[in-house]
C-alpha cells in the first residue's frame, strides 16, 4: 500500500491559543491534486489513577463543544517539547491532587487522523496518595470514585463517551485483569 501523498503547499488559516488550522495542497500517489485541513495540536497526556482497592478516580467537567458535563480521565495538553510522563504527573496532580509511586505507560493514538495531527498518551497510576488539586484558572471539576469493572461496563453501554477514557479505562482493565 503506497498511497503516500506529498505537501506541495501549505496555508495557515488560523493560528489560535491550543490549535493551528492549515489549508494543505497534496500531490497524490496518482499525480492529482487534493486540499486536506489539517488542524495543527501539541497533543495530550490521559492518566487514569487506580488505588489499591480497584477503583479509579475520574472527573467531570463541562465541555462546550457538546454543552454537557463529560466524564473523563485526568488529561491535559502537552507544551512543546514537554515528556508525555511529566505531563501525566502534572495533570494528575492538578486535577486530582494525587501523586503516584507507579506509572504504567498504556500507549499513544491518533483520536482523528481523518483531519488533525494529535496525539494522545495514556498512562495508569498506582499507588496513590491523595493531596491537594490545584486546577488552572478557568478550569472547573469534580472528582468522582468508581470501581475500574463498573467503569469498563459503563463504557461498553455508552456511558461513557470521551475516547481517551474509554481507551484508558479498557487498557488499565487488560492490564490489571487480563
Amino acid at each position: 500500500m503506497d498511497y503516500i501523498e506529498t505537501m506541495v503547499e501549505s496555508d495557515l488559516i488560523y493560528d489560535g491559543r491550543i490549535i493551528k488550522v492549515k489549508n494543505d495542497t497534496v500531490r497524490l500517489h496518482t499525480g492529482a491534486i487534493a486540499k486536506r485541513e489539517v488542524v495543527v495540536h501539541n497533543g495530550g497526556v490521559g492518566v487514569i489513577p487506580i488505588d489499591a482497592d480497584g477503583n479509579a478516580y475520574l472527573v467531570r467537567q463541562f465541555r462546550y463543544p457538546f454543552g454537557e458535563s463529560v466524564l473523563e480521565i485526568p488529561a491535559g495538553k502537552l507544551e512543546i517539547g514537554e515528556d508525555p510522563f511529566e505531563c501525566a504527573v502534572r495533570e494528575l496532580s492538578e486535577e486530582t491532587g494525587f501523586t503516584a509511586d507507579e506509572y504504567t505507560y498504556l500507549g499513544r493514538f491518533y483520536p482523528t487522523p481523518g483531519y488533525c495531527q494529535e496525539t494522545l498518551h495514556v498512562y495508569m497510576a498506582r499507588g496513590l496518595t491523595a493531596g491537594k488539586m490545584h486546577l488552572d484558572e478557568n478550569e472547573h471539576l469534580d472528582v468522582e470514585k468508581y470501581p475500574l469493572k463498573e467503569l469498563v461496563d459503563m463504557s461498553m453501554r455508552g456511558e461513557i463517551l470521551d475516547a481517551k477514557t474509554i481507551i484508558g479505562i479498557l487498557k488499565a482493565n487488560m492490564v490489571i485483569f487480563g
